[in-house]
């Protein structure tokens, strides 16, 4: 068996030292909507092609709800103007949900209505799924060697008598909503509530059905929405840090 400290020394720092990069060519982004003019409803292919209908078109203007979108890339394969674009940033989480409306219209800043939180130095997160195994691990993925959370002061907690901030995964189905809320009740003040991916923001592709599991939006106030399906991990670390006023 090789020597593992022998190991450690010859592989060196692994751990990425920028931040938030773009993703690379051979990476899916999530769609973008720029100011090229659309055909609007004599067109209508990305609408139509959305399985989560978070494209609506109005006349000539284009309206993308990435708390809605999945990422499947159906809109960008139908778009024959160039509106709908894809975008390899990393930098997709909000603070408010009316920020992951995209038109190709320039909108004034939406003013958060979260109060300043004493969690710029640390942050201890208790992590709660109601059934998005992909979103799951890219969280695990997080606090790996190559993007390693803990280097900005953020933990994961089993308690949440322990935690400051409750990050939630799935779309919340009804059996799911109780024990999401006693979870919440048990942490301590001041506490915050981040919904990482697209099915804890609005239920994704689950959303209207029989388990009405529609996301968070009805139950807690979210202080952070984190866009994706799933997210990559440096979005995740880049919504993590927006929530604790670090961003």
């Amino acid at each position: 068996m090789k020597n593992p400290l022998f190991t450690i020394l010859k592989t060196g720092i692994i751990t990425q030292s920028g931040l938030f990069p773009d993703l690379p060519d051979d990476a899916n982004g999530l769609p973008n909507v720029t100011s090229s003019l659309c055909l609007g409803n004599d067109c209508n292919l990305c609408a139509k092609a959305c399985p989560t209908n978070a494209i609506t078109v109005a006349k000539n203007a284009v309206t993308l709800d990435r708390g809605l979108c999945i990422g499947c890339g159906n809109c960008l394969e139908v778009c024959t103007s160039g509106t709908i674009v894809q975008d390899r940033s990393t930098r997709t989480a909000v603070r408010a949900r009316e920020e992951l409306l995209l038109t190709g219209q320039a909108k004034a800043n939406v003013v958060p209505t979260n109060p300043r939180l004493p969690f710029r130095r640390s942050l201890h997160i208790r992590e709660v799924s109601t059934g998005d195994n992909a979103s799951d691990l890219e969280v695990l993925a997080c606090t790996n060697a190559i993007f390693d959370i803990a280097r900005f002061g953020v933990h994961v907690v089993a308690s949440p008598r322990f935690a400051d901030a409750l990050l939630v995964t799935g779309p919340v189905g009804r059996a799911m909503q109780e024990p999401l809320l006693r979870c919440y009740e048990a942490m301590a003040e001041p506490r915050i509530v981040i919904a990482l991916g697209t099915s804890a923001i609005s239920g994704g592709l689950f959303r209207g059905g029989y388990a009405e599991a529609n996301g968070l939006s009805d139950l807690l106030p979210i202080a952070c929405y984190i866009p994706g399906d799933p997210p990559h991990p440096w979005s995740i670390i880049h919504g993590i840090l927006l929530a604790m006023g670090r961003l």
